[in-house]
């Protein structure tokens, strides 16, 4: 399997402020990766540097094999950009901002009416599609920012915070979109604060922390990991709790407490991604 982003030792800085810390990642094709850190460790700039927006201070990035600082049409024709407040015209209405978009990616003429009607009732927002921007919702307004990131059908799609203060009907909806996008094969880098986000969408995550990459690898793994209690934790039909060390000595009481019938839930103490950021910054994600 190919690997769609490659950063090697990427360092950027503001003035004297230092965003991003010889930072080395990979995004394989066709995954779907998810980039964690609470606001201002870097994820944004990440994306900025990514996408040609921003060249990065020192070290190396490609895309498709393409030195981001080379990236051309042939290149950025693949690419897909979801960020806050990205490409949306406020006096447009939600029909002609996709339109206008089509016309940039030179799509044929005899194609776009179809296309933009067809991305507007796959978002939901067909009976929406001649408002202004400027009276949508926040979250009709992140599911056009999707819908004109996927009208050139990228290969690559990058979404910074793609559900932010969205409430939890509109964020399974765009899940719903990201992960048939994968099915179709599109690679996705997303930054989250998120921690369900990324465990519930992503093959692999980076925990990034004041312009650097802490750890990275499959959100399971990494709980798995750092699951220093390793306890299983056993609440009764009377309410009270009992906990087990999660090895062979468990499995007398375990059977004990089966045969009784006794046991309304079992759980692990497996940590999350948010208590394992806590515990290797001494911060949330928040």
């Amino acid at each position: 399997m190919n690997d769609t982003i490659i950063t090697k030792e990427i360092t950027h800085h503001f003035g004297e402020r230092k965003v991003l810390d010889h930072l080395s990642l990979k995004v394989r094709e066709g995954e779907i990766f998810g980039l964690l850190g609470p606001s201002g460790a870097g994820k944004t700039t990440l994306i900025k540097l990514l996408t040609g927006q921003l060249t990065q201070t020192d070290g190396q990035a490609a895309l498709f094999g393409t030195d981001t600082r080379k990236l051309g049409q042939k290149e950025h024709a693949k690419i897909g950009v979801m960020m806050d407040n990205f490409g949306l015209y406020e006096r447009l209405s939600a029909h002609d901002n996709l339109t206008f978009y089509a016309q940039i990616y030179q799509m044929p003429r005899n194609t776009i009416p179809g296309t933009t009607a067809d991305i507007l009732k796959r978002m939901g927002l067909y009976e929406a599609g001649k408002t202004a921007v400027s009276g949508l919702s926040k979250g009709m307004k992140n599911r056009l920012s999707l819908a004109r990131a996927l009208m050139n059908h990228p290969r690559l799609l990058f979404l910074d915070e793609p559900t932010s203060g969205l409430d939890p009907v509109t964020t399974k909806e765009i899940h719903a979109i990201l992960r048939e996008q994968k099915k179709n094969g599109t690679t996705i880098f997303l930054t989250t604060h998120n921690m369900f986000e990324a465990e519930s969408l992503c093959d692999h995550v980076g925990l990034l922390s004041n312009g650097q990459l802490i750890e990275y690898g499959e959100p399971r793994e990494i709980c798995r990991k750092y699951n220093r209690l390793n306890k299983i934790q056993i609440t009764l039909k009377n309410g009270e709790t009992v906990s087990l060390t999660n090895d062979r000595t468990a499995a007398v009481p375990l059977a004990d407490y089966l045969e009784k019938e006794a046991i309304a839930a079992i759980h692990s103490t497996e940590p999350t991604l948010e208590s394992v950021f806590i515990e290797l910054t001494g911060k949330g994600l928040d």
